[in-house]
């Protein structure tokens, strides 16, 4: 389990390990850890190079891929699932068609118009945005999901509190991210846990699945 965190549209200063961004991650894998007691998973929180995505040079993306290569060439490589906010969500649906990861998510994922569309076949998506989120894009995320629906088991979920930086109501936000990484292990199996905490969400009229 790799958890990344966000950054800035453009920045080559070298992240550090007292960075909001970074900081932020800590209860998020936290919680995938506690969600995944008992198991052989490991849970690793993964610090880009640097702040920024760069533009064409996206540089996220090409640290990303190298740590996946690097993975693939141990003796047995792991699978992997990949948890990302922001910025590290939109790396995280970039590489998500590298061999070795079978389920991708993207807490408040920052998914411009430009970003290309890369088929996730056999994939377990989940994405969840905060209506109320103005720094990245709700609507942008749903689009991304419609198009990844179908090759990919896609669950979409808007929370209606919330804020990009997930402190309003974050108890939530890192539940679905433990219970995803539950899923993406069949632990149990299918999408039951997901949507049980959606079915507890919407009841307190928190949350709601987005059609697809």
């Amino acid at each position: 389990m790799l958890v990344l965190h966000g950054g800035s549209s453009a920045s080559t200063r070298t992240t550090s390990s007292g960075q909001l961004a970074v900081l932020r991650m800590i209860p998020v894998a936290a919680a995938v850890r506690g969600a995944l007691r008992g198991t052989n998973a490991e849970v690793r929180r993964h610090r880009f190079a640097v702040r920024g995505w760069n533009g064409p040079a996206a540089s996220p993306v090409a640290d990303l891929r190298q740590v996946l290569d690097d993975l693939a060439g141990v003796p047995r490589p792991p699978a992997v699932v990949l948890i990302g906010h922001s910025m590290g969500g939109r790396a995280a649906l970039r590489v998500a068609d590298h061999p070795l990861v079978t389920a991708v998510a993207g807490l408040a994922p920052w998914i411009p118009p430009e970003e290309p569309f890369i088929p996730l076949p056999g994939r377990r998506v989940l994405l969840v945005h905060a209506a109320a989120d103005r720094v990245t894009s709700p609507a942008a995320t749903w689009a991304y999901a419609r198009q990844a629906a179908g090759p990919a088991a896609v669950t979409a979920i808007e929370l209606r509190s919330g804020d990009h930086a997930m402190v309003r109501r974050a108890r939530l936000w890192h539940r679905l991210a433990g219970e995803f990484a539950r899923c993406a292990l069949a632990r149990p199996a299918g999408d039951a846990p997901i949507r049980r905490i959606l079915d507890q969400a919407g009841a307190n009229g928190d949350g709601r699945p987005v059609p697809l």
